[in-house]
């Protein structure tokens, strides 16, 4: 059982001092998702240039 209690956050692992770019963690309550990480977004209800397989 997933606790919903838990809110999104934003850990940072690593700056580049020069650019500012950052690799993290963003925390869910479903789960953490590494960054950078590429995510197809569809923008009213579509998704470009990516196969429906590779979904």
């Amino acid at each position: 059982m997933i606790d919903t209690t838990k809110k999104f956050w934003y850990e940072t692992i690593k700056q580049d001092p020069d650019s500012g770019a950052r690799a993290g963690v963003l925390h869910t309550p479903h789960g953490d998702i590494p960054t950078p990480i590429y995510m197809p977004v569809g923008t009213q209800a579509t998704v470009k240039g990516i196969l429906p397989r590779d979904l």
